[in-house]
C-alpha cells in the first residue's frame, strides 16, 4: 500500500500513488483524460452527423423515408447497447485499421457509442424539420424553384444550428459515463493504458485500505460530466430567445 496519509499525497504525488505498483495517479488521470474525451467528442460528433442526416430526411422527405428511418431509431433505441459493446469487443481484433493497443479499442468505443447515440438527436432533428418545412421561407425556395438538397442545407440546416449545437453538448457527458462504465467493465481502455474507468475497476479491490484511489477517478468523472452539463444547460438559455 501507498506509504503516508491519503494515499500517498504528498508534494511529489499530488493525488497520491496506485496500490501494488506505485504509478503516480496525476499522470494517470491526465492521460485517461485524453482518452475519455476523444472518444466522448469524437463519438458526439458522429451521432450528430447521422442524427442531422437521418432526422433532417425523415422530417423534410416524409412518406416511406419517414416511416423507415423513425421505425429504425425506435429499434436502436430499444437495443440494449451495452450487451453489443461487451460482444463486439470481444470478437474484435487487437489491430484494427493501423491502429494497435488504446487507439483500436477507442475506433470501436467511438463507432458503438457514436451510431447507438444519433436516434436521440435524429428525434429532435425530424421534429424541428417538421415545423421548418411548412414556414414561409421554404415555400417561397420551392416557388423559385429550389430543390430538396438547396432547400435542406441553405434554408433548413442554419434554423437547426442552434438545436444541434445545444443538444451536442448536451449528449458528450453522457459519452463519458458510457465510456466509463464500458471501461470499469474490462470492454473499454486495455491495460496498461489508463482511462477513468478503469482505474475505478481497478479501485475495487483495494478501496477499503486506500479509498483515495477510488474517490479521485470518480471525482474527475463526476466534476467533468458536471461542467459539460452546465455549459450545455448556459449554451441553451444564450441560444434559445424564449428562454428570455
Amino acid at each position: 500500500m501507498p506509504k503516508g496519509h491519503l494515499g500517498g499525497i504528498s508534494k511529489e504525488f499530488i493525488l497520491g500513488v496506485e496500490p501494488v505498483n506505485g504509478r503516480d495517479i496525476f499522470s494517470r488521470i491526465v492521460y485517461g483524460a485524453q482518452t475519455t474525451l476523444t472518444v466522448a467528442f469524437l463519438s458526439a460528433f458522429l451521432s450528430t452527423f447521422l442524427g442531422v442526416v437521418f432526422g433532417m430526411s425523415a422530417g423534410f422527405l416524409g412518406g416511406w423515408v419517414d416511416s423507415i428511418v423513425s421505425r429504425i431509431m425506435d429499434f436502436l433505441l430499444a437495443f440494449p447497447q451495452l450487451l453489443f459493446s461487451i460482444a463486439l469487443v470481444s470478437v474484435l481484433p487487437q489491430t484494427l485499421f493501423g491502429f494497435s493497443g488504446r487507439w483500436s479499442r477507442s475506433l470501436v468505443l467511438i463507432a458503438v457509442i457514436g451510431f447507438f447515440g444519433w436516434p436521440y438527436i435524429g428525434r429532435i432533428v425530424r421534429g424541428q424539420t417538421l415545423s421548418l418545412r411548412e414556414r414561409e421561407f421554404v415555400e417561397a425556395s420551392r416557388s423559385l424553384g429550389a430543390r430538396s438538397p438547396r432547400i435542406l442545407f441553405r434554408e433548413v440546416l442554419p434554423n437547426l444550428a442552434a438545436p444541434i449545437l445545444v443538444y451536442t453538448t448536451l449528449i458528450i457527458p453522457t459519452n463519458i459515463l458510457t465510456e466509463a462504465a464500458l471501461s470499469f467493465l474490462g470492454v473499454g481502455i486495455p491495460p496498461p493504458y489508463p482511462s477513468w474507468g478503469g482505474m475505478l475497476s481497478d479501485a475495487v479491490a483495494t478501496f477499503r485500505y486506500d479509498p483515495m484511489f477510488m474517490i479521485i477517478p470518480g471525482t474527475m468523472i463526476f466534476i467533468t460530466v458536471l461542467a459539460f452539463n452546465l455549459f450545455g444547460d448556459g449554451l441553451r438559455d444564450a441560444l434559445d430567445p424564449k428562454a428570455h
